[in-house]
């Protein structure tokens, strides 16, 4: 099968959160399973410079009059095979200061919606057949800034043409590509698309809504996820188009590519380690003792380390670790945190820094190599989120031996079991898992985290459990597969 990839952004070129992630491995792993797998890029500097021997293919207009390029090569990662790759060559739209998506003093360019409408208009152009050496049977486009391309593609759908398939990926439903109604006339489609059965949401246009309607099937980065959606709580306005199209909504819970985040081979880590029994695990100690004089803590092998590894944002859930500091001192623990985000929990991370600077470090960014290093000299990874669509971080931190402490929601609940008595015996648990988004529920599972670390042994059998629960592409790449043939067979 040919399936073209749609993201805004592709580890390890340009990363900003789990989806980069996500990006680069599934297409590695639809070739593994035999697939004929490219991917979909706006030309942002990271991605033009990551791609090589990049050439042209063809030229195009967009909607709104202006032409631009499209170029072709490959995408190497060490130990992977080549990604063919496409990428927009469009310098006006994507050679900017900032990320891909906000400038310098993090406000949304005011031209989002031409700059990703183009990216969802060239995988429509593209399912055309823009490169006569190749067209895809299946787009697959990721996010609301590929969410445009089912739109165009199913409007362009003429009888008797070679049908396209076409599927849409829910990474996060909260970020949904919102944009005034004036700038619909820049998108080039039809004005029966600004409807209610279509772009239109609360007066609005939302480059979400499009894929959600549009798209032949549906899928979310995990079952549990897949379900919430479809409620008031966390569908964000959107549950009821969710609920009517259920049934082609499916929930494939997201994998870790093993050759970037493997603890036994890691080139970030000053010593690898692995888990079938205790003397392998020595890298860790070694990992940790480092990580502590690197970040100005305490240099305390009893101490058990607390890691967090997130976008400061309310959802994450950070008021609760912000408001447990105190609890989590108290009981002899240390926190590291690595990220950014709003400013004000940014300022407030920092002052509990600068008030205990050998318990509490942090660095606001995002660094990858300090991630990865977190990740090998952490004890627990929090993850408290009010919700969480998969999750990754609570996955490296099961691979990497630092027991997720998570909320009951989303991927989280799929992939976390709470080390209760009877989960503990049975060899499932795997971390800490509380159920409530208030204060007190999340204080509780602080104190089992740390009643655990006081019963060594157990607290090796529950990493030992963690660190071998399977997270491998090819199940989530065969599931894939699955919904790809659904979405060639839809009328």
């Amino acid at each position: 099968m040919r399936i073209l990839q749609v993201s805004a952004e592709l580890f390890p070129l340009l990363k900003t959160g789990g989806l980069a992630d996500i990006a680069g491995a599934l297409p590695i792993a639809l070739m593994a399973e035999g697939q004929d797998a490219r991917v979909l890029l706006p030309g942002f500097p990271a991605i033009v410079a990551g791609v090589r021997d990049l050439a042209p293919v063809a030229d195009f207009n967009a909607p709104w009059g202006e032409r631009f390029g499209l170029r072709a090569g490959h995408i190497a990662i060490d130990g992977a095979p080549a990604i063919s790759a496409y990428v927009i060559d469009a310098p006006a739209l994507y050679d900017r200061p900032g990320n891909p998506y906000e400038d310098t003093a993090r406000q949304p360019y005011a031209d989002n919606h031409r700059r990703f409408a183009l990216l969802g208009w060239a995988a429509a152009q593209l399912a055309q057949g823009l490169d006569a050496t190749w067209q895809p049977e299946v787009v697959h486009a990721h996010d609301w800034h590929a969410a445009l391309a089912p739109a165009y593609i199913a409007f362009a759908r003429r009888p008797g043409q070679p049908r396209v398939g076409t599927v849409f990926t829910v990474h996060n439903l909260a970020y949904q590509g919102i944009f005034a109604p004036w700038h619909f006339t820049d998108l080039g489609l039809p004005g029966p698309a600004f409807h209610m059965n279509g772009l239109e949401y609360h007066g609005q246009v939302s480059f979400m809504k499009a894929g959600l309607y549009f798209a032949d099937r549906l899928t979310t980065v995990s079952p549990t996820y897949a379900l919430e959606i479809q409620t008031p709580e966390q569908g964000c306005g959107l549950d009821g188009l969710l609920r009517q199209r259920s049934g082609v909504l499916t929930g494939i819970l997201n994998a870790v590519d093993d050759k970037v985040w493997n603890p036994a081979a890691d080139a970030a880590l000053v010593q690898g380690f692995h888990t079938p029994e205790g003397r392998h695990m020595a890298g860790k100690a070694r990992c940790k003792a480092v990580l502590q004089h690197q970040l100005g803590l305490a240099e305390r092998p009893d101490a058990p380390l607390f890691i967090l590894v997130s976008r400061l944002t309310e959802q994450k859930g950070l008021h609760l670790v912000l408001g447990g500091i105190d609890a989590l001192l108290a009981q002899g623990g240390q926190l590291a945190l690595l990220g950014s985000g709003e400013a004000w929990l940014e300022e407030a991370f920092r002052q509990r820094a600068a008030a205990a600077p050998e318990s509490v470090s942090v660095t606001i960014g995002y660094n990858e190599t300090l991630a990865h290093q977190l990740f090998g000299a952490g004890d627990v990874t929090l993850v408290p989120s009010l919700f969480e669509p998969c999750g990754l971080t609570q996955m490296y931190g099961l691979k990497y031996g630092s027991l997720p402490l998570v909320r009951r929601v989303g991927g989280l609940a799929d992939t976390v079991v709470d080390s209760t008595l009877e989960d503990m015996a049975s060899g499932e648990a795997t971390g800490f898992v509380f159920d409530r988004f208030d204060p007190a529920d999340y204080e509780r599972a602080l104190r089992r985290a740390f009643a655990l670390y006081q019963r060594a042994p157990d607290w090796r059998r529950v990493r030992g459990h963690a660190m071998r629960r399977p997270a491998d592409w090819g199940t989530a790449a065969a599931q894939y597969i699955a919904v790809y043939q659904q979405a060639l067979g839809s009328i």
